[in-house]
């Protein structure tokens, strides 16, 4: 079983030292979702939406999430990409709703790990979508959001081998 290192001897929260670990280049692949009602996604891909291009400005939303990571979520290290990517996809429900499916992407070569940054741009990118539709509907559901696979590391690769619901 993994040791938790974000404790000090006292017991309370630090920041893990990364200083000694190696530098390797690492990703990650998160992935989140956005449920949404036919008229959204008529008006998001008919680019209708009084506010504007909506999956324009979640990608961007995305990529500027990612950098600012390190500020959002206290124990994360400031960390330099070299790669944010944002894709989109939908799938129709049985029920006449719409899935728009969103893969974050993020690269480095540091000592440390993008997984926080890969999940948080996936995140922002759907509340951003949330924020730009609320007019239209309210009952828009978010998620799962998860990590799909990471890259580099002393811990070394994952692969998500279970499709998440």
């Amino acid at each position: 079983m993994a040791e938790f290192t974000h404790f000090n001897e006292e017991g309370r929260a630090k920041m893990v030292d990364v200083s000694d670990k190696p530098e390797t280049a690492r990703t990650a692949l998160a992935h989140s979702s956005i449920t949404v009602n036919k008229e959204i996604f008529e008006k998001i891909t008919n680019h209708k939406m009084k506010k504007g291009d909506v999956l324009a400005v979640a990608q961007v939303a995305a990529v500027m999430a990612a950098k600012k990571t390190w500020d959002l979520i206290p124990m994360c290290h400031p960390i330099p990409l070299t790669g944010v990517n944002v894709s989109f996809t939908w799938e129709k429900s049985d029920d006449e709703t719409y899935q728009l499916q969103i893969a974050a992407s993020v690269k480095t070569k540091g000592n440390t790990g993008v997984e926080m940054e890969a999940l948080t741009a996936a995140s922002a990118c759907a509340l951003t979508v949330y924020d730009m539709c609320k007019a239209v509907d309210k009952s828009m559901v978010i998620g799962p959001t998860y990590l799909v696979e990471k890259t580099g590391g002393k811990n070394g690769d994952f692969k998500r081998t279970k499709q998440v619901k």
